[in-house]
């Protein structure tokens, strides 16, 4: 009697509770969606699941969205703001944040990353069989011969995955290659019931399942895995045999962007949740904020989502943004997620503008319609009248009196490249010079125009206007040269890639590393036309696009033939294979190039280096990182017990004496001193490597010392053996007070390399100042 009294008064108590939480949450009609992380070890057990404890006790069940329990603890849920903030107060949740919106970072790229049929990594890996890949984006078209099953081996027994069936997408659409497929679509249509600016689901352009209405999902999960495709192009650009750098690997598709909609944070936490449950191996990621801006890390569902995955073994592949050339302009800055960067390859899509004066300037084109055929064409620059429209080629900004039968100078910026040239087709022009401006430089991606046109650098665009100022009948026409391959410098970073400092940790170099990720030709949806444009109704299995985007997945594929090569290895000790062997000169033999400078790339621009997978297979040494490692590394940077535990979901306790930041068992060293004369100006810290090439090794290190900075390392040889497989180091850099030499993205750069004759393994250096901390919290 007295138990029952007991679970009686328990149970009365949790109704009072809940009563009044939900009682306090039912004023404010205006709605948005939040994320609440709970302390999953305070539910009560008279709850049979989480989700029943948080329809009773936090919210009604009808406004929950979606309930997290593997990468992240808690639940989304559309409720006002004021019934957030009350609920904030509950004593089992940790943090509250509002669901945001975030956007897609939009045949010889695998060879270009040192890949070659029967030897290799390819050979050694299998080309990637039964590693499993999971490719969080639109979706995917999967009729396409990139998703083929042909001669793969069964479903690897370990996947617990579904194919989620929907709007055109049965269980036959996936195979033994795409092995699952899912789609999340509760954050994005709560946000498109509440009184904001997001539009829904437009289902007459778009599919209520995993198949692909955009085209973006399709392009990365055929970088990243897709079968060889024979006689592959697009509209006859970059023919030959288009083929993923893991052509084996299986494929996982997470639909969670949606085509006009972008990708709501409740739903890519979803993704997470169910892609480490299902047994991923990879996550590919081609997703950002889009504007630079960072947020602290237990404030970032892609950076916490990531530390769960990784955690548990799951490698992360991240796109850097497109930002660039700015600095400070990199995304996805988490030291759990690899940050790729975008470079070009040794192939490009020329076409020369020709002016009435003989003058050519050289662009960029895939426009594949009926050539200009040499016929000169009056030539006109809107902007010239100093309407700021007019000279972007703006929509309903042209007059038809003044560009029809013209060749139609536009400025490059606010609206899409290819909607320009539609805007001077519609206004009768007979074609377009699509020009740079100095923030783009001479930064160029090909793109397929709907009308003959092509793009130009600021200094040829410059040209161009020049031109047609200074003459009284100017004309031009386009040539138009198809495919061009063995281009000299390659690769070069584009411009458009994200940029270090990482805004948040700058301890921590970032980007990591660049892949190919400018004119990359991959599968494409049958949904729409390769520029993507309603008004395009062209058809094509293949299309080329630009971004870092199409870096990330290069990297995914290529994480997943070392994961195929050395199942053993860590998610960390993946990346430390991939950045200590990367290349840093190109195929002139000169160190690679900023495309937005033409100067030497820095490690803000291409972190180590570009991915070079020939060496990464045997990298020699590895640096590896353990969960407890990422802990300190928190607690470094200021944040309390209470905050990391928002992101590991286990409580955790700092240690005693606060450790540096910057000594994370990191690949890459980066090391910042105070800008006043009275902090200290040398800075010693600790790396550990992991012998996993042969076994009796002996390496001794080379330094190049940053400009003004002297680095040493203790001790002076390091010898493994067949026992012996891991070993320390110190490193001290000291930088000097009287003679600070600070270079154009003010920092200076140098290398530590081990080398044991056979190997190098190198991770570049960084010093610089001290900036303001961006976030604090030591709660």
């Amino acid at each position: 009697m007295a138990a029952f009294l007991s679970g009686f008064l328990s149970l009365l108590f949790l109704l009072c509770v809940s009563f009044s939480f939900l009682l306090a949450v039912s004023g404010d009609q205006t709605v948005k969606t939040f994320i609440f992380r709970v302390e999953a070890e305070s539910k009560p057990s008279i709850f049979p699941t989480h989700y029943h404890w948080y329809s009773s006790e936090f919210t009604e069940s009808s406004r929950i969205l979606h309930v997290y329990d593997t990468v992240f603890h808690g639940f989304s849920a559309s409720v006002s703001a004021t019934d957030a903030a009350v609920l904030s107060k509950h004593p089992s949740v940790l943090a509250v944040f509002e669901d945001k919106r975030r956007e897609l970072h939009t045949t010889r790229s695998p060879q270009f990353l040192g890949l070659r049929n029967q030897r290799g990594l390819w050979s050694e890996s299998d080309y990637g069989s039964d590693v499993i890949i999971g490719v969080f984006d639109t979706g995917i078209w999967p009729e396409r011969r990139s998703f083929s099953d042909l001669h793969l081996g069964p479903v690897p027994a370990r996947w617990k995955g579904v194919c989620q069936t929907g709007v055109r997408f049965s269980a036959k659409n996936c195979n033994r290659k795409l092995v699952g497929a899912r789609f999340f679509s509760k954050g994005l249509e709560a946000a498109a019931r509440s009184a904001g600016p997001v539009g829904g689901i437009n289902q007459t352009v778009e599919f209520m399942s995993p198949r692909d209405a955009d085209g973006h999902g399709t392009h990365t999960a055929s970088t990243a895995a897709g079968r060889h495709s024979y006689r592959a192009s697009m509209e006859g650009y970059a023919s030959g045999i288009a083929k993923g750098v893991a052509p084996k690997a299986r494929l996982a598709v997470y639909k969670v962007c949606w085509k006009n909609s972008g990708c709501f944070d409740s739903d890519l936490l979803a993704a997470f949740d169910a892609a480490v449950n299902d047994g991923v191996d990879i996550i590919s990621i081609s997703i950002g904020g889009g504007d630079g801006v960072v947020s602290p890390y237990y404030l970032d569902p892609i950076a916490i989502g990531a530390y769960g995955a990784a955690s548990r073994g799951v490698f992360v592949s991240s796109s850097a943004g497109n930002g660039g050339p700015d600095s400070m302009t990199v995304t996805n800055v988490a030291p759990w997620l690899v940050t790729v960067g975008a470079g070009t390859i040794d192939r490009s899509f020329p076409a020369d503008v020709i002016l009435g004066n003989g003058k050519r300037l050289k662009g960029v084109s895939l426009y594949s319609g009926a050539p200009l055929k040499d016929k000169m064409f009056p030539l006109v620059y809107p902007g010239k009248s100093g309407e700021l429209s007019a000279s972007m080629c703006m929509e309903n900004s042209l007059n038809p009196d003044h560009v029809k039968g013209k060749i139609v100078i536009c400025d490059r910026g606010s609206n899409p490249r290819v909607a320009k040239g539609l805007v001077v087709k519609k206004a009768g022009g007979i074609g377009m010079i699509l020009a740079n401006g100095a923030m783009n430089g001479e930064g160029l991606v090909g793109d397929a125009h709907l009308l003959p046109a092509l793009s130009v650098g600021s200094d040829e665009g410059d040209a161009v206007k020049t031109y047609v100022s200074s003459t009284s009948n100017p004309t031009a026409t386009i040539d138009f040269k198809g495919t061009l391959l063995g281009i000299k410098p390659a690769p070069v970073v584009a411009s458009f890639s994200g940029r270090g400092p990482s805004g948040l940790n700058p301890e921590i170099l970032k980007p990591d590393l660049i892949a190919p990720g400018v004119d990359i030709l991959a599968a494409w949806t049958d949904a729409v036309g390769p520029t993507g444009l309603d008004s395009d109704s062209r058809k094509t299995e293949f299309n080329i696009l630009s971004g870092t985007s199409m870096a990330c997945p290069h990297v995914s594929g290529a994480a997943a033939l070392l994961k195929s090569a050395h199942p053993n290895w860590s998610p960390a000790a993946i990346r430390s294979a991939m950045m200590t062997t990367a290349r840093i000169i190109d195929n002139r033999n000169l160190p690679m190039i900023d495309e937005a400078s033409g100067k030497p790339s820095t490690p803000y621009d291409s972190g180590a280096g570009h991915v070079n997978l020939d060496q990464a297979m045997d990298p020699g040494l590895i640096y590896d990182i353990t969960n407890s490692d990422y802990i300190n590394f928190l607690c470094a940077i200021g944040y309390g017990p209470k905050v990391i535990q928002v992101i590991t979901r286990s409580p955790v306790n700092c240690p005693a004496k606060k450790p540096l930041p910057e000594s994370l068992n990191y690949p890459s060293i980066a090391v910042l001193f105070p800008t006043s004369s009275k902090g200290p100006k040398s800075k010693t810290f600790i790396r550990t490597v992991t012998n996993v090439g042969r076994a009796n090794a002996v390496y001794r290190p080379k330094i190049e010392s940053p400009k003004g900075v002297t680095v040493t390392v203790k001790p002076a040889h390091l010898a493994f053996t067949e026992a012996v497989k891991k070993l320390s180091y110190t490193v001290t850099v000291t930088a000097d007070p009287k003679n600070p030499v600070l270079g154009d993205s003010g920092a200076v750069f140098g290398s530590l390399a081990w080398t044991d004759g056979k190997h190098v393994v190198r991770s570049p250096i960084l010093a610089g100042p001290q900036m303001a901390k961006i976030d604090k919290d030591s709660s």
